[in-house]
């Protein structure tokens, strides 16, 4: 107990913390900001993209079923890449699977400007939907190493920064979306990201993949090589099943981002009338929803827990959709897109995070691939549904799906992962950590969980 006392100490920074363990913590602290870099930077780029959808739409012809058939292309091109990802981020880590990423998602950003039909728009997006998976599996998987490594559910000050990052790409996109042509500002926008890539990548490969306390701290996988790259080990049918339903919750979320993030602006633009630029305000406003219910993530899960988190945030999501979908004025969807951004803030983290807590990068990959399907499913559906009944009632299946995440996360409330080794509930800090049992205990708020685990230590 000494010893984890002062390991608590030294990572809450707190008096009295082991001077040996002030560099750790320092190194870490560097490292989560570099990587909180790395998500604004991919959340500003994307919705750099998304605010030019509109023009890109005018651009090209396209018909509201075409372009959702060519929007298919970013969630294939992610779909595609992602399990791949998972190995390569095994193979070399996770920390150069990023810079490389961004390097090309910063260079593919230009490419939809440049087209002038349906189809060849699907195709670039092919390539620049890889970039954009590569990235996200990546830095997801960096990250779940580094929320063990820190003890504390952080995952989510992460996804605030993406939704930051995305805040700000779109208020900017709508602020030059009247004297900017899109593709000088997709070109600008390739600048910003090989110039922030430039700066914070270096720092990132300065890095190794930090691993949580204990001797072996990566349940679902075996750390060895250089850099703490993840060796894979077999992983059960249960926890298998585990990570499948994560990445359902994580499918049902990521159709209602993917569906607010390609179609919001046009709903607001072309069902309500609303201008350029406030039709471009509507994706900042859902995207500054979900930073400040995401900056408030880490708190809400140590008091409420990750079922009630989930439960709650599917269905305020829920509600918020319908609203944004079949309100009859621009300000009431702005409030309904306000609404859904706070729900389902929260959401997607928890189920990747969970998802690498059992798997690691294999959990990472599984649970984005599957929650990138929902934007694979998304983009066409909705686009077929506009053109057969109407695009706000197309929206209204985002309130479905939030709904159905919210009940999957209820019904698996008593769901854990396998027991813990007979070492962890004796007190030993090996596979089965007192972190682990913190997991495995998704209903139970994690400061509860802490007082538990000091209790039996």
């Amino acid at each position: 107990m000494p010893n984890l006392n002062k390991l608590r100490t030294a990572i809450s920074g707190g008096r009295g913390g082991d001077p040996a363990g002030d560099a750790p913590l320092s190194s870490l602290t560097r490292l989560r900001i570099t990587l909180t870099v790395f998500f604004a930077l991919d959340g500003f780029l994307f919705a750099g993209w998304v605010v030019r959808i509109p023009a890109i739409k005018q651009q090209t012809g396209a018909s509201a079923s075409d372009l959702g058939l060519a929007l298919l292309g970013v969630s294939a091109g992610a779909v595609v890449t992602m399990m791949f990802t998972g190995r390569m981020c095994r193979r070399f880590g996770s920390h150069p699977v990023t810079v490389v990423s961004s390097v090309l998602l910063a260079l593919s950003i230009a490419l939809p400007a440049q087209t002038h039909s349906a189809l060849t728009l699907g195709l670039v997006l092919l390539v620049f939907g890889a970039a954009y998976g590569s990235l996200n599996v990546s830095m997801n998987s960096a990250a779940v190493d580094l929320v063990a490594a820190m003890r504390r559910p952080v995952m989510s000050s992460f996804h605030a920064a993406f939704s930051l990052g995305g805040m700000v790409g779109a208020g900017l996109g709508g602020l030059v979306a009247g004297g900017l042509s899109a593709s000088a500002h997709l070109l600008a926008l390739t600048g910003v990201g090989l110039l922030v890539t430039a700066l914070a990548g270096p720092s990132l490969l300065r890095h190794t993949a930090p691993t949580a306390p204990g001797p072996d701290p990566a349940p679902a996988a075996v750390r060895g090589g250089a850099g703490g790259k993840a060796v894979p080990r077999r992983l059960d049918r249960r926890t298998r099943r585990l990570v499948v339903l994560f990445g359902v919750i994580a499918l049902c979320t990521a159709y209602g981002e993917g569906a607010l993030a390609d179609w919001g602006a046009l709903h607001l633009a072309q069902d309500l009338d609303a201008g350029a630029g406030l039709a471009a305000a509507g994706y900042s406003l859902f995207a500054l929803a979900m930073t400040v219910g995401r900056l408030s993530g880490t708190a809400l899960l140590e008091r409420l827990g990750q079922t009630r988190t989930l439960v709650a945030g599917g269905a305020v999501a829920a509600l918020g959709m319908l609203l944004g979908a079949l309100a009859p004025t621009t300000w009431l969807a702005l409030l309904g897109f306000a609404v859904t951004g706070l729900g389902l803030a929260n959401i997607f983290p928890v189920a990747v995070a969970r998802a690498g807590a059992l798997a690691g990068p294999s959990g990472v990959a599984a649970a984005s691939t599957l929650g990138y399907g929902g934007m694979l499913l998304g983009p066409p559906a909705i686009g077929f549904l506009a053109d057969w009944f109407s695009l706000p009632v197309a929206l209204t299946t985002v309130a479905l799906l939030a709904g159905a995440a919210a009940l999957i996360a209820y019904s698996a409330r008593n769901v854990s992962a396998p027991e813990p080794t007979s070492a962890a509930r004796s007190g030993t800090p090996a596979e089965g950590t007192r972190e682990a049992v913190r997991e495995v205990r998704a209903d139970v708020p994690a400061d509860a969980t802490a007082r538990t685990a000091h209790q039996e230590g």
